[in-house]
């Protein structure tokens, strides 16, 4: 019997590899396309060719080795009424190896504007001519002149510091560099599922093969990283962060927004630049941390949207104080304990599967991720320090898969899950050295996570930068009920009342109070917003003016208006990076679990239910 063929079917959703048989008849064949992509017969027409033509029948009893269709072929998917462009499509060049065809030309995914950039630009590391060995005119070129690629290890490793990492674009010139000029080249997504199309035997668990039955992994360290710098515009964004720690002792997540830029540094790299961190619900202790739903996750993700911004990464802290007068803290994540943990890096990899890097060069329109993950934790200096990272492609897809899982007692170890008959799981191998100094290959049962993540350099420029203004008294930051920190109008009321500006563009320059402008429950401006929020995208003055004069704003400032005047004990708290707020009247307590306020007659929290003492 002849074994089945592949063929690829791309569609504005991707490629589907399809098992058929080469006695299969065209109208078969059609009937697997569309249970593979959940179509119905008569949405749909596939093609040999990108532009229409070479369409095969579903009324065909023609079997497909007439249509010439061989192992390996990629055909083309239109929906009915689809428009016929030829960027809907990439085509691919491989498939386990094999040749055939050109590498992608136009992309159905439009990359990053950081991407074009540097797609366009050649990557050459120039040099000087040297006075004591090059013996040429100055209009020439030797070996210790000419431009080096952006990929050369001897250049990157004498940096100070050396780099470790190829930034993704000099990976990019790499593979497409030499005679072929990257014709081969494809940047396959690896998967740990079984393919599907396979009608040679019974469905897991009771039947698989070699054709359905996902490779085994062999973790490699990525020699590249998709980002390679982290910079915070500014200490102040950093500061207000950390406030909720210093005031509570409990730990904390924030969601990074900001841009990709153009990283000097390093040759073709990227850094992601954070403007704001906005910190969505969560419940957090002294030792955990756990986030809950957001509804008001799409709105911030449309202001940012509209203010040029976007989530480039998440933040956490792990902070200890050590001693309390000097402000220092401990230094827990050494060598002696781990990085990350196992549960930090599955949480990771799940962000950055929400958040695809596309990539022209990948058959299914993307290749790994940008997002980044930040830690702030102590120092060797004792100091806070801000560490970033990013887990490989490879976690990803265990990930994405779910095969990974942390392991209970020890953080620094993963464990891949074992096959059951709901799931078959691949073997996936790490390679370790034993006493003897013998390299050896091991089965991630359990996987050291070190064999994952990927460090970036974090950083604060010299000068900083600030999308928003920084103000001595700034404005509430949102989920912060827990410290005594709330968005309202009175919260409001008094930020207009200590921020009294020549300029209102400074005023409203507020990640925070823009959020709250749009998601308040008295008065949302999210219809109303566009003109200010293109106002402090653009610094423009005289557009926030405009805004100031409408009839929203004029509304904002009657509601502050009627808010009853703060008591003096109050008309600082919650100010971020102000002095301590004044403490309650005396017949009040604090809980010194929770920090929440409670009355005299309570000898439990009403917020946690521990005890007064």
């Amino acid at each position: 019997m002849a074994e089945p063929m592949i063929v690829r079917v791309q569609s504005p959703d991707g490629v589907k590899r399809i098992s058929v048989g080469k006695r299969e008849t065209g109208a078969q064949f059609l009937k697997k396309i569309a249970m593979e992509f959940g179509l119905s017969n008569n949405e749909f027409s596939v093609y040999l060719n990108r532009n229409k033509t070479g369409e095969i029948c579903a009324a065909s009893n023609k079997p497909l080795s007439l249509f010439r269709i061989k192992h390996g072929d990629m055909l083309f998917l239109f929906l009915a009424g689809a428009p016929s462009t030829s960027t809907q499509y990439m085509q691919t060049s491989c498939v386990g190896g094999a040749v055939l065809g050109s590498a992608p030309t136009a992309s159905a995914f439009v990359e990053d504007e950081i991407d074009q950039i540097l797609n366009k630009q050649d990557g050459k590391i120039y040099r000087n001519r040297d006075a004591q060995l090059c013996r040429h005119g100055p209009k020439g070129k030797c070996v210790h002149c000419v431009p080096l690629e952006p990929f050369d290890e001897d250049y990157l490793n004498h940096l100070d510091p050396p780099v470790k990492h190829l930034s993704f674009h000099a990976y990019i010139r790499k593979l497409t560099g030499g005679a072929d000029k990257g014709k081969f080249v494809a940047l396959e997504n690896i998967s740990c599922k079984i393919k599907s199309g396979c009608e040679g035997h019974p469905p897991w668990p009771d039947g698989i093969c070699t054709k359905c039955q996902p490779s085994a992994i062999t973790l490699n360290r990525q020699k590249y990283r998709h980002v390679d710098n982290i910079m915070f515009e500014n200490h102040t964004i950093a500061d207000r962060f950390l406030n909720f720690w210093r005031q509570t002792g409990n730990q904390r997540i924030g969601f990074l927004y900001g841009r990709y830029t153009e990283h000097k540094d390093i040759p073709l790299g990227i850094r992601a630049e954070v403007a704001a961190i906005y910190e969505p619900p969560q419940i957090g202790t002294a030792n955990s941390l756990e986030l809950l739903e957001d509804p008001k996750a799409p709105i911030v993700h449309e202001i940012a949207e509209k203010l040029g911004l976007r989530k480039v990464g998440w933040i956490f802290t792990d902070l200890i104080s050590e001693d309390t007068r000097k402000g220092t803290v401990k230094y827990i994540r050494n060598k002696d304990a781990h990085i990350l943990s196992a549960e930090e890096c599955i949480t990771a990899g799940d962000f950055q599967n929400k958040h695809h890097n596309n990539c022209r060069l990948s058959p299914d329109g993307h290749f790994g991720s940008k997002f980044v993950t930040v830690l702030a934790t102590g120092g060797p200096d004792n100091q806070v320090h801000f560490e970033g990272y990013q887990v490989s492609n490879q976690c990803m897809a265990l990930v994405r898969d779910e095969c990974l899982l942390p392991c209970r007692d020890a953080p620094e170890l993963g464990y891949v899950k074992e096959s059951t008959s709901e799931q078959y799981v691949p073997d996936v191998f790490y390679k370790d050295t034993d006493k003897f100094g013998n390299e050896i290959t091991q089965l991630a049962r359990p996987l050291p996570v070190e064999y994952l993540i990927i460090d970036i350099t974090t950083t604060f420029p010299k000068d900083p930068v600030y999308t928003f203004v920084s103000s001595p008294h700034p404005f509430a930051v949102v989920n912060r009920e827990v410290m005594g920190e709330t968005q309202d109008f009175h919260s409001l009321s008094t930020y207009l009342s200590q921020n009294q500006s020549e300029f209102f563009l400074d005023i409203i320059s507020d990640f925070h109070l823009l959020v709250f402008l749009v998601t308040n429950d008295v008065m949302p401006l999210r219809e109303s917003m566009s003109l200010i929020l293109d106002a402090v995208k653009t610094r423009n003055e005289e557009v926030a003016q405009t805004w100031k004069r409408s009839e929203q704003w004029a509304t904002i400032e009657q509601l502050c208006g009627t808010v009853p005047s703060l008591p003096d004990s109050f008309a600082d708290f919650g100010a971020v990076g102000g002095s301590v707020p004044t403490p309650p009247p005396a017949d009040m307590w604090h809980c010194k679990h929770c920090t929440y306020v409670n009355p005299p007659i309570m000898d439990h929290c009403e917020m946690c239910s521990l005890p007064r003492t």
